[in-house]
């Protein structure tokens, strides 16, 4: 028998039991589909997580005071600004840390000493400053003193309006540039530029309005709900005078930032004669990030797996079931002559053309399924799925197939003919 034949055979026998047909193939394709869309959910998933990092600043270090003296044994989850959880490490004696200062940002920007550093920013951290206008009140996530290469180091741009200067800085100016949440939640429909706020009895006018940056995920606070303003201002009304919260400082280029960390880490030593202080690399988090996320993707499609393999052994059962109800037609044909290659091949491509068949439709599932954010997260389609899962799926009908092809290709003419 030549190919077409048996191909002939084969879709004639898929066709004498369509309802069957169509189980075994729904089986292959929610496997295929499955593992697609999971893979797409885990990419998606670690890309929004590395679009959070990026938004807080690529490039940027932050400094921050370590609570145990040994800030060089700690890591802190936390971006310029921001409110990190640090984690401590180290059994040494706890010791009162020196606070970071605004006379430490000024002595970290040093042609002499920190030639990779291009600016260093004090922070000021308000925490959730309740805000009104007018009649309208909204509660700040982000209330942060700073200057104005504090946006460049964040990563923040401006859509509307303007930053404050570094004269607005040294006069203690009470302006302020807000995010979208804030424009939006506070002055809805009204333009805020020019108009003041009142931060907790404090004015503040409203100088610009910040980019959308878009909310974060993952346990991330919302980006774009946050108020910039002069670090003079901030300390003068809603904080104390002394003490910073942070110092983010921005690498000269992108590939000097570890010498940057090494150079602030040294002159930091000999400022405060200690390591009561934390150097917090961008950079490194998301290598951590891409790492775990890479574990976690894999994961998921080793779960996805699972679904395919019970789709195989479906395959496998099915065609067992096949061979049974068939074995008096199988008699038949090797009696009059039909060789064992011409039976093995019929079962084998019956097996393989259901698995085929489920694992396109599974692609097709995978990639439109794909379009819809899933729990929260927009899947991002690996190609490399694609071409996996259904090679895959073909490889399960060769496999599966192989043992109930056997099986009837094995078959004794007499015996075949004898079963009722």
């Amino acid at each position: 028998m030549n190919p077409f034949e048996i191909l002939r055979f084969a879709l004639r026998g898929l066709g004498a039991n369509k309802l069957r047909s169509g189980l075994t193939t729904l089986g292959i394709l929610i496997g295929v589909g499955a593992v697609i869309l999971l893979v797409a959910v885990g990419n998606g998933s670690s890309q929004q997580i590395q679009d959070s990092i990026s938004r807080l600043g690529a490039g940027a270090l932050t400094v921050s005071t370590s609570t145990t003296g040994q800030g060089g044994g700690s890591r802190q989850a936390g971006g310029p600004g921001g409110a990190g959880a640090q984690q401590q490490s180290g059994t040494g004696p706890r010791t009162q840390a020196k606070k970071l200062t605004v006379e430490d940002a000024k002595a970290l920007v040093d042609p002499v000493n920190t030639p990779s550093v291009e600016s260093a920013s004090p922070v000021v951290n308000a925490s959730s400053q309740t805000t009104t206008y007018l009649t309208t009140s909204h509660s700040i996530g982000q209330f942060v003193g700073s200057d104005p290469a504090y946006f460049k180091a964040s990563n923040k741009t401006i859509r509307s309006g303007s930053l404050f200067t570094a004269e607005q800085v040294a006069a203690g100016a009470k302006v302020a540039v807000i995010g979208q949440t804030v424009a939006e939640e506070l002055f809805g429909r009204v333009d805020p530029i020019g108009k003041k706020m009142n931060v907790n009895g404090a004015f503040f006018t409203v100088t610009g309005v910040l980019a959308e940056s878009g909310s974060s995920s993952s346990g991330f606070q919302d980006a774009d709900d946050i108020a910039v303003a002069p670090y003079t201002a901030v300390q003068g009304t809603l904080t104390s005078y002394g003490a910073l919260s942070q110092i983010v400082v921005q690498a000269k280029t992108p590939g000097a930032v570890d010498a940057a960390q090494a150079e602030v880490t040294t002159l930091l030593n000999q400022r405060h004669g200690s390591t009561d202080f934390q150097v917090f690399n961008q950079a490194s988090l998301q290598s951590a990030v891409a790492e775990s996320s890479e574990t976690f993707t894999v994961l998921l499609g080793a779960v996805a797996a699972i679904s395919l393999l019970v789709g195989g052994i479906g395959v496998t059962n099915i065609m067992l079931v096949t061979v049974t109800e068939r074995t008096r037609e199988i008699g038949i044909r090797k009696a009059i002559g039909a060789p064992r290659g011409a039976i093995l091949g019929q079962f084998i491509t019956e097996a393989t053309i259901l698995s085929l068949i489920g694992g396109v439709l599974g692609v097709v599932v995978g990639v439109v399924g794909g379009q819809f954010k899933i729990v929260g997260v927009q899947p991002v389609i690996a190609p490399w799925s694609i071409g996996l899962a259904l090679g895959v799926s073909v490889a399960i009908g060769l496999f599966f197939g192989s043992y109930p092809a056997n099986r009837a290709a094995g078959l004794r003419p007499i015996e075949a003919l004898r079963h009722e």
